[in-house]
């Protein structure tokens, strides 16, 4: 599950419209995005609408959306190690960690790097760095991992917590910052995972991105313009564009099973199936459903069509 929030650009004077930390001027909504993973997109699970000015990092927010995120998950779910929570760094406070931490949940969020990082980095030997892998689990070229838990102090943080370095040779152009060494782009997150390959770990926490693109859709969904003023019509707009990302992402699940289409996002599935002009029509006690013969992506509608009457009947 990953949690992430958004910047909302509001046009006119809205309720509660704000300026944003990116001198813009709007909404700032946090949403929980169940993470179907590589092959497929992620589905809503809960949003919260905040004024522009709501805080990157306040807990509290975090905390009533992975509540309410949870809520949808099956019971036997709501407190288990299986369920893992992901978040950038406006995530990785002592509230929200602790909080994730009381419920048993897994989680792996962005850690936020002091400035005597350099220091800490310096006494780590080189052994202790190994080749970060790409999203193909092969070794990276110019990144590498380690873990810097033995060499801090995080009594202040739950028991069991471990802070994960990476460290990259910036892209030409890229500002380097305070925290970076000798030349290296450092970045680290902080997990209660006990198992699994350093490596391993850190490509599962950089898959959080994926929450961007489940974002994105959102937008081209109805999330990139709030359109009334009142604060209360616009949660409910943000109800019902998650109601449709919902229904897209179930959509493809069911019906686009095995094809590239079950990845689309919904400009690309809007303009290549959903647009298509059908006609149901009844004969014989039977509905048929007519399409476009001539039409390059009909064949995809059919295929749709034949994997929802292949599913097993709810009754």
């Amino acid at each position: 599950m990953d949690v992430d929030a958004t910047l909302v650009t509001a046009h006119s004077e809205k309720e509660r419209a704000a300026p944003t930390f990116k001198r813009g001027f709007g909404f700032h909504p946090l949403w929980a995005f169940v993470d179907h993973g590589a092959e497929g997109t992620g589905e809503p699970a809960a949003v919260l609408l905040r004024r522009g000015n709501a805080g990157s990092n306040t807990a509290a927010d975090h905390i009533t959306v992975a509540r309410d995120a949870l809520a949808q998950l099956p019971r036997r779910l709501r407190r288990s190690r299986s369920v893992l929570v992901r978040a950038d760094g406006g995530g990785g406070t002592h509230e929200f960690v602790a909080w994730l931490h009381g419920r048993r949940l897994a989680y792996s969020v962005g850690f936020t790097l002091t400035d005597d990082t350099a220091e800490q980095v310096a006494k780590l030997p080189k052994t202790a760095w190994t080749p970060a892998y790409d999203p193909d689990r092969q070794p990276r070229s110019g990144a590498w991992v380690a873990e810097l838990t033995g060499l801090m102090d995080l009594t202040s943080w739950p028991a069991g917590m471990r802070v994960i370095l990476r460290k990259e040779r910036p892209h030409p152009g890229a500002q380097l910052r305070i925290t970076d060494v000798d030349g290296n782009r450092i970045t680290a997150f902080a997990t209660n995972s006990r198992r699994g390959q350093l490596a391993d770990l850190e490509l599962r926490h950089r898959h959080r991105a994926r929450c961007e693109d489940r974002i994105r859709g959102a937008k081209d969904t109805g999330l990139a313009n709030l359109p009334l003023h009142d604060f209360a019509q616009n949660q409910i707009w943000c109800a019902i564009v998650t109601l449709a990302c919902a229904l897209i992402a179930w959509a493809q699940m069911l019906a686009l099973t095995g094809l590239d289409a079950r990845r689309w996002e919904p400009k690309r599935l809007r303009h290549r199936l959903l647009r298509l002009a059908g006609r149901i029509a009844r004969h014989a006690r039977r509905v048929v459903v007519h399409l476009p013969s001539h039409h390059p992506w009909t064949p995809l509608a059919v295929e749709a069509i034949n994997q929802l009457r292949a599913l097993p009947s709810p009754g």
